[in-house]
């Protein structure tokens, strides 16, 4: 990793200075308090946050790559900031898996270091992080995914503390007949586990396990450690019919409910999909 002069901290948001950059065509390390963006000619190529699991995280626990594999590419191609190519070039992944992983755990990251949008700590120009090039993002779309994802977990929960806290069962609540995904993800709640574990836990992307554990919390079911035996500070929405619709679901639910949506980072990473293809 090649690094120069810090530059000074500024009172500019995050979002505005990395709009700045990338009119500037820069490169290097944004930092924040959550997490780290890295930016090459002005495109955010990685983003880092130390509440979201990791790419090698999403690898090794979904199977698609062995805890082995992962490691050798590191200590073959870190130093030189290839493990990307490492890991295609040894035949341990397909170019496309590591590409569609590559934008879940990017964007996952941007939401939490983009969430309150506080002034950056500081910026490092020439910084490179050592997995390397896989795909680059306009820091527009970024920001955009960032703001769309925030305002659609505000829609179902509006408490953010849910998607960093460690959360807790609420007693009471009967938790029968819930989507295969949510019940999955209900399973995990443990009173220790914070989303991010849990997404580890269920090789699952964050953004993906934060929409059903607002869900969750929507229907009081899960909160945060310590107001678990509390009532929610907003009313309890009754269980919705089998035939209401379900406007921001991205679980399938049983054959008497309508069809859902594709999930909301389907979507996104299909609209990439299309233009990389175009390009």
């Amino acid at each position: 990793m090649t690094t120069s002069t810090p530059t000074p901290r500024t009172e500019q948001s995050a979002s505005a200075l990395l709009g700045t950059l990338a009119k500037q065509g820069a490169t290097g390390a944004l930092s924040t308090e959550t997490g780290m963006v890295y930016l090459a000619a002005g495109h955010v190529v990685h983003v880092e946050s130390a509440v979201t699991p990791d790419l090698g995280d999403l690898l090794t626990h979904s199977g698609a790559l062995a805890p082995d594999g992962w490691w050798e590419a590191i200590d073959q191609a870190g130093r030189r900031c290839r493990v990307g190519r490492q890991l295609v070039d040894s035949g341990h992944l397909a170019a496309g898996a590591l590409e569609l992983c590559h934008l879940g755990a990017l964007f996952d990251a941007a939401y939490f270091v983009l969430a309150h949008d506080g002034p950056p700590l500081r910026f490092r120009p020439g910084a490179a992080h050592w997995l390397g090039a896989v795909r680059s993002v306009p820091v527009d779309t970024v920001l955009r995914e960032s703001r769309r994802r925030r305002e659609l977990l505000h829609r179902i929960w509006p408490e953010p503390s849910v998607d960093r806290a460690p959360l807790a069962r609420v007693p009471g609540p009967d938790a029968t007949d819930l989507p295969a995904r949510r019940g999955r993800t209900l399973a995990q709640v443990d009173g220790v586990r914070t989303a991010a574990q849990i997404a580890t836990a269920l090789a699952c992307r964050t953004f993906h396990t934060l929409v059903e554990l607002r869900r969750l919390a929507a229907a009081g079911l899960v909160a945060p450690v310590g107001a678990a035996t509390s009532p929610p500070p907003f009313p309890e929405p009754s269980p919705a019919p089998a035939s209401a619709p379900a406007t921001v679901s991205a679980e399938p639910g049983p054959a008497p409910r309508p069809p859902a949506p594709d999930e909301p980072d389907t979507a996104l990473l299909r609209r990439l999909l299309h233009a990389l293809e175009a390009l």
